[in-house]
């Protein structure tokens, strides 16, 4: 029996491939015409960006509050300590953590998720694909793109993703196929980098209750208690959310089910692995300190086809 997912789907037999998509060629264009502006995976040349209002706001909120935290550590907390060794190890580390939640950011906001070609439901193409008897296609009618397996439309990105977990305003991009790694590392570079905060945060207290408030930082006490407690409240409650983010991110990995098929409780049409080459197939093979890198990318299994094709 099919789930009321499958049914709800658009579903083209071969038989009817024909007559059907000869509309849907011309009212579509194919993938090589996209404009420049657009996002598109099949150009490499350009970057992938989604001109969402407000995902872009978003985006600019997170980059913020991370350089106010930035600012509270090194002009309150950092710079005015009595110990170099204490202010350079903190700072060194902070700005590690910083610099690397920043930059995973950045490549889970500018990777393409895994977007379908738009518009690629076109006589030529499901010829080329020789189906066989029994074998259907799934034609997605927002976007007039043939579904590959485990790919859901986005209303947002306005494109069918592959293996889309959710879409994310605050990386202002889906969470899919391609970027996953990323998020998964933006997710864990903040909630390291929050506590590392509220742990400067409550040793400045106590070494500021101890000694002069005037002496333990530059800033008058007043403006430094208001300046500390708003980092705390930033950094806690970020810890807690991105925490919880990291733990249901890595377990969708282990499972090999994206949020939108635990959402929807989609029948599992795919081939069971264990939870390592989940991991892998995310993070990348062998495992190496790679895997914690946003400048590296898993590769992807070429030899295995893309699947386009269902039996029914």
């Amino acid at each position: 029996m099919k789930s009321p997912v499958h049914r709800c789907r658009d579903v083209e037999r071969q038989a009817a491939a024909t007559a059907g998509y000869l509309q849907a060629e011309q009212r579509f264009p194919s993938p090589k015409h996209t404009s420049p502006g657009s996002p598109s995976s099949s150009s490499s040349s350009s970057m992938w960006f989604i001109r969402d209002a407000c995902g872009i706001i978003c985006a600019v909120i997170t980059w913020m509050l991370v350089f106010y935290a930035e600012f509270v550590v090194l002009l309150v907390m950092l710079l005015p300590s009595k110990s170099l060794s204490y202010s350079i190890i903190n700072g060194a580390l902070f700005n590690s953590l910083g610099f690397l939640a920043l930059a995973s950011h950045f490549r889970a906001m500018c990777t393409d998720p895994g977007a379908v070609p738009k518009g690629n439901a076109t006589k030529e193409y499901i010829e080329s694909l020789q189906l066989k008897p029994g074998q259907v296609v799934y034609k997605c009618p927002k976007c007039c793109s043939i579904k590959p397996d485990r790919a859901h439309h986005c209303s947002v990105c306005k494109r069918c993703v592959r293996k889309m977990d959710h879409h994310c305003p605050w990386v202002n991009n889906c969470v899919g196929e391609n970027n996953q790694k990323y998020f998964v590392l933006f997710t864990m570079y903040i909630a390291l980098t929050s506590l590392h905060a509220l742990v400067m945060v409550v040793f400045h207290f106590l070494y500021c209750f101890e000694d002069d408030w005037t002496k333990c930082s530059s800033f008058s006490p007043p403006v430094t208690v208001i300046l500390l407690i708003l980092l705390c409240f930033e950094a806690l409650l970020f810890l807690i959310f991105t925490s919880v983010m990291f733990g249901t991110q890595v377990h969708s990995i282990c499972t090999d089910e994206t949020g939108i098929e635990q959402l929807k409780k989609e029948e599992r049409r795919w081939a069971k692995k264990t939870k390592w080459m989940n991991m892998r197939a995310v993070f990348g093979h062998p495992f190496s300190i790679f895997w914690f890198s946003p400048f590296s990318r898993a590769r992807p299994d070429h030899g295995k086809a893309e699947s386009y094709q269902y039996v029914v």
